[in-house]
């Protein structure tokens, strides 16, 4: 049997203990974990079922959930978890798991639908695949084959059930979407499969969620599969033209040839993309087959919003929100909390959220907090940037070449900043006194770009100096302007790193009083390189 166990935070769920319970399977995934934040701001208690329920620890509604450890492929801990539950959500899938995935998604249904039964469940709710008009099953790729095959051995339990069928699921963290981004992003020419001009019906996540949400709420007597779906049909090459304007890029050259099969659509998707090669092949499968919504059924009981269903352009802007408005993490330990479920989760996939290159540093510094902070408040302007002054000053000089601002502006005052400063070429973006500063560039660069320097004590209780420059780039261009600036870093950012540190113990000399009750002179902020 398995262990259940609240969350950290000791809750059991929703405070009123007459709220119906929601067991949501696939918590840690994309959907799963989108879906329950909506279940709990909806009144509804929610028991998330999880492998390793350790995965859950860092979510922010952790806390207001009850987790249990399990697998939907083990009878006994699906027992275990559908104890006193009202609706079970099936969000699970062996996607990416290998050639014995249909059987794996087969067997793991009817287990469900089994446990679900016996445990008096009232309803079942699933998300599958949209399925195309008029190709038997047979025909299916293995993907959509295994997705229809489980929503009908669902429909089969004996338990209520609401298959909802979606295709392309636009929001930052799906994998279609992130395939359908990074290929735009980074391929201004490409010679495509034929499938590029095949037709689609995508939907928005957050309608994803609403449909699951209120699903919940459905009548005892609604046992079918509904198909949803945004309000535009288009081809995959209509959504990769329509995805470039939204995020301000170049019309893309697409050249569609016959001879690119499955397997190799697949494997060039994995070169071009981060999307893993396993997890690229069905879908590229999938898409060779047009998928558009038969019917609207499910506003009869879960109805559209006064504005209808978010169109495809929408879908992108929301994806596309947390980089466009510059929202990258204020916390130095990268635990973004989502404010919807089109913003990315901090569990999200490696190459999820598209690209956003690093370059980390820390390092141990022999003084106190405060006289690090100070160094890092008076950084730019008159102090300078504490590396490389000639390559700081020739990148000024290029940035005014090119109609930018350069190094001119200086700073407003030369020991204390404010959110919204300017900052030379950069703008202060955020400050939280004694601990971090994030600075946005306003030099030109093909795509954003941040600089971040944070302040911490460890566990030993030694300050530690964080540096972290981040770049979003806008197609190709960005792309190669990072790699080739990348060679650099070592010289410019690990010097900074280095002399900040120094800059920091002379800072605390400086202060530190000296015999006869002054204190050492000022030093200035020299370099090592």
């Amino acid at each position: 049997m398995t262990d259940l166990e609240d969350g950290p935070g000791g809750s059991t769920g929703h405070s009123d203990d007459s709220a119906p319970r929601c067991l949501v399977t696939g918590a840690t995934g994309y959907i799963g974990g989108r879906l329950v934040p909506a279940l709990l701001d909806a009144g509804y208690r929610v028991r998330a079922l999880a492998r390793t329920p350790q995965k859950l620890r860092d979510y922010p509604w952790a806390d207001r959930v009850q987790v249990v450890r399990g697998d939907v492929t083990d009878p006994d801990s699906l027992a275990e978890a559908m104890r006193g539950v009202d609706v079970a959500y099936y969000l699970v899938h062996a996607l990416g798991t290998g050639s014995t995935f249909e059987e794996t998604d087969r067997r793991a249904a009817q287990t469900f639908g089994e446990q679900a039964r016996a445990a008096g469940v009232r309803r079942i709710v699933y998300l599958g695949g949209l399925t195309p008009a008029g190709v038997p099953e047979q025909d299916l790729s293995p993907h959509l084959r295994s997705r229809a095959e489980v929503g009908h051995i669902l429909l089969a339990s004996e338990v209520p059930t609401a298959v909802l069928r979606a295709a392309i699921v636009i929001g930052s963290g799906s994998a279609s979407f992130e395939m359908l981004r990074y290929l735009t992003e980074r391929l201004p020419l490409m010679v495509t499969p034929s499938w590029v001009r095949t037709r689609i019906q995508p939907v928005a996540v957050r309608d994803v969620i609403r449909y699951l949400v209120g699903c919940a709420a459905l009548p005892a007597g609604v046992n079918r599969a509904f198909d949803i779906g945004g309000p535009d049909v288009m081809t995959y090459r209509d959504m990769m033209q329509r995805y470039a304007a939204v995020a301000g890029l170049r019309p893309r050259v697409i050249l569609p040839v016959p001879v690119l099969t499955p397997t190799l659509s697949s494997r060039w998707v994995g070169l071009v993309t981060p999307v893993p090669s396993s997890i690229a092949r069905p879908l590229t499968e999938s898409l060779r087959h047009e998928v558009v919504c038969r019917e609207h059924d499910i506003k009869e009981y879960v109805p559209d919003p006064p504005d209808g269903t978010i169109g495809f352009d929408r879908a992108l802007r929301l994806a596309l929100k947390r980089i466009q408005e510059a929202r990258v993490d204020t916390r130095w330990s990268n635990a973004s909390v989502p404010g919807a479920p089109s913003d990315p989760l901090p569990t999200d996939p490696d190459w999820a959220g598209g690209s956003l290159y690093r370059d980390e540093r820390e390092m141990a510094v022999p003084v106190g907090p405060e006289a690090l902070w100070r160094v890092i408040e008076g950084i730019g302007g008159e102090n300078g940037w504490y590396s490389f002054p000639l390559a700081w000053a020739v990148r000024g000089w290029l940035d005014r070449l090119v109609g930018g601002v350069g190094l001119r502006r200086g700073r407003r005052d030369a020991q204390h900043l404010r959110v919204g400063d300017s900052l030379d070429f950069w703008r202060v973006e955020e400050i939280l006194p004694g601990e971090l500063l994030r600075l946005r560039a306003e030099m030109r660069v093909p795509g954003l770009a941040w600089l971040e320097l944070s302040v911490r004590r460890d566990e030993q209780g030694r300050t530690v100096y964080g540096q972290r420059a981040l770049f979003h780039p806008r197609g190709l261009f960005g792309h190669a302007y990072w790699w080739s600036v990348w060679p650099f870093h070592s010289v410019v950012f690990g010097g900074m790193a280095r002399n900040i540190a120094k800059a920091a113990a002379t800072e605390e000399e400086r202060r530190e009083p000296v015999p006869g009750g002054s204190r050492a002179p000022a030093a200035d902020s020299g370099t090592d390189n």
